[in-house]
């Protein structure tokens, strides 16, 4: 439960994105997101300043939830996050499906720049949840969670 709480934080996203200066500017803007919530990013990508706005189409505590663009400079972005008790270890799974605008030129961006970069950022991100959950820190960011402390202990099988 801890790393499918901590990847619904919008605070931990904005600070494991500081590369591209990611800023929730809309909707949810700190603490957790929920079902049916949005939220809409402003970030540094390829050095232009993009907006992008998700919301969570689907939320099955603790093991899956899902985004989907409702605004942005995609064709279509959709965001699957899988998590699985393996052994007492969290597994987490990104499913990320995209499509860029501009036809066949778009096509080609998806496939020589966008799918690397975009394998690296959540590589990325994910390394920071990992290491959050690893710690203490995990507690600044479920402080207010509505879930007691003990649901989120190493000890369920929640951590990495």
């Amino acid at each position: 439960m801890r790393c499918f709480l901590l990847c619904l934080s919008i605070d931990l996203h904005m600070d494991s994105a500081a590369g591209t200066k990611e800023r929730a500017i809309a909707g949810v803007t700190h603490g957790l997101i929920g079902l049916d919530q949005s939220v809409t990013w402003k970030g540094r990508h390829f050095g232009f300043m993009l907006h992008h706005t998700s919301k969570i189409v689907r939320y099955e505590a603790p093991t899956f939830f899902c985004d989907v663009m409702t605004a942005g400079m995609f064709k279509s972005f959709r965001h699957e996050h899988y998590f699985t008790d393996v052994a007492g270890v969290t597994v987490m799974q990104d499913v990320l499906q995209f499509a860029a605008p501009f036809g066949l030129l778009g096509t080609l961006v998806e496939r020589l720049v966008l799918r690397n970069y975009f394998e690296k950022f959540l590589q990325e991100r994910n390394a920071a949840v990992k290491q959050i959950a690893e710690s203490e820190e995990w507690q600044r960011y479920l402080k207010e969670c509505a879930l007691p402390i003990s649901h989120l202990g190493v000890g369920d099988g929640d951590a990495f």
